[in-house]
């Protein structure tokens, strides 16, 4: 799978969580026990699963968006997975401390969401610093580009005026 490729099917989920998290429906009340955040407005657990607010909701939905523009082109799309990796992986660490799990009150990112940014992470941290297969392609083109130069450097070596000369006899192997 290419990096933008990547990007356009992470943008479209975190797009549809995100626009889920804004249905009342799709929220189930949060449990006792949670933690507490300041920011109550559609707070509770998304699709049962995921704890979130209005502000978490946002986040994706601006990951999501900022995703899909970023599929546009290969470059973007690994600045975008970089950036992505950064970010969930600094999530999912808050997420494990009991501290930061609500970002100070801001944003549940503890729970379910720990696995879910933890997973975002890593699989953006491998779209994002891995090596395109197309571009180590035309890096060995370009390799075998520079070896074609060597009819000329025959040329000089034996003083041919001609270089068909000089590659007859470089395919030649004199």
């Amino acid at each position: 799978m290419k990096t933008s490729s990547f990007a356009m099917v992470l943008g479209l989920i975190f797009l549809a969580l995100g626009v889920l998290g804004l249905a009342p429906a799709m929220l189930t009340p949060p449990p006792v026990e949670t933690p507490p955040t300041s920011f109550t407005f559609l707070y509770g657990y998304l699709l049962g699963l995921f704890p979130t607010n209005i502000l978490l909701t946002l986040l994706r939905i601006a990951t999501g968006v900022w995703a899909l523009l970023a599929a546009a082109s290969a470059g973007n799309a690994a600045v975008f997975a970089r950036g992505a990796a950064l970010l969930y992986g600094l999530l999912a660490v808050m997420g494990m401390v009991p501290i930061l799990n609500t970002v100070f009150g801001l944003m549940p990112v503890h729970g379910n969401d720990i696995w879910l940014h933890a997973v975002t992470a890593a699989v953006a941290a491998y779209f994002g610093w891995r090596e395109e297969p197309e571009a180590a392609e035309r890096r060995s083109k370009r390799l075998d580009r520079r070896h074609r130069v060597q009819a000329v450097a025959l040329e000089r070596r034996h003083g041919l005026a001609d270089r068909r000369f000089a590659h007859a006899r470089m395919m030649a192997g004199i």
